[in-house]
């Protein structure tokens, strides 16, 4: 199936299912929508939009958070942290939320159960984002059409309703091959692959268990008893490459060339690659962004804006061309790379060095694959920046780092580190004391639900995080 007919065929279901569930968001019946649209109708949107999903948190400020990006212009409000809600992001999980819950229910009236367990891992994915942007949130009334002001659910018993819905997914799978097939380009992510969607859940359930890292309900063992059923190689990776238009980032650069400036490189991340902070010149870097006219790698100063005149390229930025930001880039939402990682970090607090230290090798060499490297550049690297020594925490989020380039996931990773990437400093004209620790509530929530939404600012922590 070539990629302009899932591109249509997005469009389709896209416009098809928009407006359809009963969702709080909306507060106006459109007698002329359908009520019950098409299941794989359902599957291509919601499959879709949570891989954008993802994007719009990263592109909204998590990738200003954690200084992959800067804003062009000085002391921009997300580069700064002065009172962020992307109240963007929280409407498209909801919508895309209401859109899995449908899929679910319908799917259960049919006995549609490949439709049943991938929705649940979908809805994971998506809660997962809620909970870890802006913590405490509307769930378990929220989807049922009864009310338009439904209760918060507390962080730590929506992180159980993950938990919950991966493992009933992961029961249900072996079940769903006997069930209906999914239909061709209905699935944007693994096109209804059943055994990659187990591996995926497992990967999401390492995930998850191991944000819990801060707390005591920490389990190592059981983080890598989850990364042993996960993925296996980059093939595994879960990603949309299938755009309505092109890949979200890739509009980004497009814009940006001509001149709605957006996706210009953070010095942190330049500097963490191009030889300043570290000795070794990391070769993903050029694959991400361009050189300036001075034929150096040059990154813009988080809330400082734009160094430049504008008449030439004096700093890097997000390009139409980049290994990341073409139209059919892979849109990530977690990867073999990402969960070697976490192996490495789960096998380090269990005191089994030798396996940290070949995780993180692999997730290295994963990275590299992703970036489409050969393995010779990976052991170059490898050798040049570690040797042949233990690895240790360090490492660890160092490489993380620079592997899940622009992914929402790195800002969990920030606030577990307590933003101890080397160098890391509070932007220019910073609106906090301290980095950010969680999102505000945005106005849709505050003006009509007011009476339920917690009282919180940008440096209260998430349970996790504490």
């Amino acid at each position: 199936m070539t990629r302009s007919f899932l591109s249509c065929l997005s469009i389709f279901v896209l416009l098809l299912t928009t407006g359809c569930g009963a969702d709080y968001l909306d507060v106006n019946d459109n007698p002329n929508v359908a009520t019950r649209p098409p299941i794989d109708g359902l599957m291509a949107g919601s499959s879709l939009e949570t891989a954008t999903n993802l994007q719009e948190i990263s592109n909204g400020h998590a990738a200003y958070f954690v200084q992959y990006l800067a804003s062009p212009n000085i002391r921009s409000s997300t580069d700064t942290y002065d009172r962020v809600t992307n109240g963007g992001a929280w409407g498209s999980l909801y919508n895309t939320m209401t859109d899995i819950y449908d899929l679910i229910r319908f799917a259960e009236e049919e006995g549609l159960t490949r439709h049943v367990a991938i929705g649940k891992i979908l809805m994971a994915i998506n809660l997962g984002q809620v909970v870890d942007n802006w913590g405490n949130a509307p769930y378990s009334n929220a989807f049922t059409g009864e009310t338009l002001r439904p209760r918060y659910d507390s962080a730590e018993d929506l992180y159980q309703t993950i938990f919950t819905l991966l493992t009933e997914a992961i029961d249900l799978l072996p079940a769903a091959a006997d069930a209906p097939e999914i239909g061709s380009g209905s699935d944007f992510i693994y096109d209804g692959d059943l055994e990659r969607w187990t591996r995926a859940a497992y990967s999401l359930r390492a995930r998850y268990l191991n944000h819990l890292s801060e707390t005591g309900q920490y389990d190592a063992q059981a983080v890598l008893a989850a990364v042993d059923n996960g993925f296996t190689s980059p093939d595994d990776d879960a990603a949309a490459t299938a755009f309505v238009n092109r890949n979200p980032w890739a509009q980004v650069a497009v814009a940006n060339a001509g001149l709605v400036l957006g996706g210009w490189l953070s010095e942190q991340f330049i500097d963490a690659t191009n030889g300043v902070t570290y000795p070794t010149f990391d070769p993903r870097l050029p694959l991400i962004t361009n050189m300036t006219v001075d034929s150096a790698y040059v990154g813009t100063p988080n809330g400082a804006g734009r160094q430049g005149n504008g008449a030439e390229t004096t700093e890097a930025y997000l390009i139409p061309t980049s290994i990341v930001s073409s139209d059919n880039s892979p849109l990530y939402i977690i990867t073999y790379a990402e969960l070697k990682f976490i192996e490495a970090e789960a096998a380090l607090a269990s005191g089994d060095q030798e396996r940290a230290n070949a995780a993180f090798r692999a997730g290295v060499r994963a990275s590299f694959t992703q970036f489409e490297l050969g393995e010779e550049d990976a052991d170059a690297y490898l050798g040049e920046a570690y040797g042949d020594g233990d690895i240790d925490r360090d490492d660890i989020f160092r490489e993380k780092y620079v592997a899940l380039f622009l992914n929402p996931e790195t800002w969990v990773d920030a606030r577990r580190y307590d933003y101890g990437y080397a160098d890391f400093t509070l932007p220019q004209g910073a609106a906090l004391s301290e980095f950010p620790r969680r999102l505000l509530y945005p106005s849709t929530e505050t003006n009509r639900n007011a009476e339920n939404v917690p009282d919180v600012t940008m440096l209260d922590a998430i349970f996790w995080d504490e």
